[in-house]
């Protein structure tokens, strides 16, 4: 068995530390002993992209919020399923973790930061998501284990009542809500419901057609104005 080499660590704010592990070819971040992420495992975060981009295709112009760059299977997803004139604004807390795309795991990444159409804010997505009304056509949110901050206790805050209606308020008309979760949350539900989005929540394997656990993404599409 190869072991686990701890490549860097990076501090969260608000608290908590990330660390970058390889593995032979696998990468892990983790936080703790939880594990995040895994370049071993990223069908169902590939699974909320596409399915967001098919619930906006045909939108010109279009602009997609990404919330966590984390190890990109979900930007490269969405740069796959957006025409060339698509914007995509990716909002990464930790800036090691756009460090660590452009280095350890650049070949992850492939040209996806580079990609024209993707704008790079190292940055809260909370902060971009309150900034206005109606400057997106969806955002996508894969910042945590879901509706229960575990990376972040202010991930909280992206998920409560006032969190969904600023993210309702920043909709263009007819805009989605994707966000993704290692498991069901039936009070999550009622609370997007009760935000005024209509819902669909949809069950996804971890590693796509190769099977693994059950997660749960959740399509909350808002009003047309």
């Amino acid at each position: 068995m190869i072991p686990w080499l701890l490549l860097d660590t990076a501090d969260v704010p608000g608290g908590g530390q990330l660390k970058l592990l390889q593995r032979g070819s696998e990468f892990s971040i983790r936080l703790g002993q939880n594990e995040l992420m895994s370049s071993r495992v990223n069908g169902s975060e590939q699974a909320l992209a596409s399915i967001a981009c098919a619930m906006i295709k045909g939108r010109k112009p279009l602009t997609m919020l990404i919330g966590g760059l984390g190890m990109g299977f979900t930007l490269r997803a969405a740069l796959a399923g957006l025409d060339t004139e698509a914007e995509v604004v990716v909002a990464e807390l930790v800036p090691a973790v756009v460090a660590w795309a452009r280095g350890p795991m650049a070949h992850i990444f492939g040209n996806s930061l580079t990609d024209p159409r993707v704008r790079i804010r190292e940055v809260d997505v909370g902060q971009l998501i309150r900034s206005g009304r109606s400057l997106f056509d969806a955002i996508v949110l894969d910042v945590d284990n879901g509706p229960e901050g575990l990376a972040r206790t202010a991930n909280n805050e992206l998920y409560d009542t006032n969190g969904l209606q600023a993210a309702r308020a920043v909709l263009r008309s007819g805009g989605i809500l994707a966000l993704w979760s290692s498991g069901p949350n039936p009070k999550f539900t009622q609370r997007l419901r009760q935000a005024g989005f209509s819902v669909e929540e949809r069950s996804v394997r971890a590693n796509g057609e190769r099977g693994g656990a059950r997660r749960v993404i959740w399509i909350a599409t808002g009003p047309d104005l």
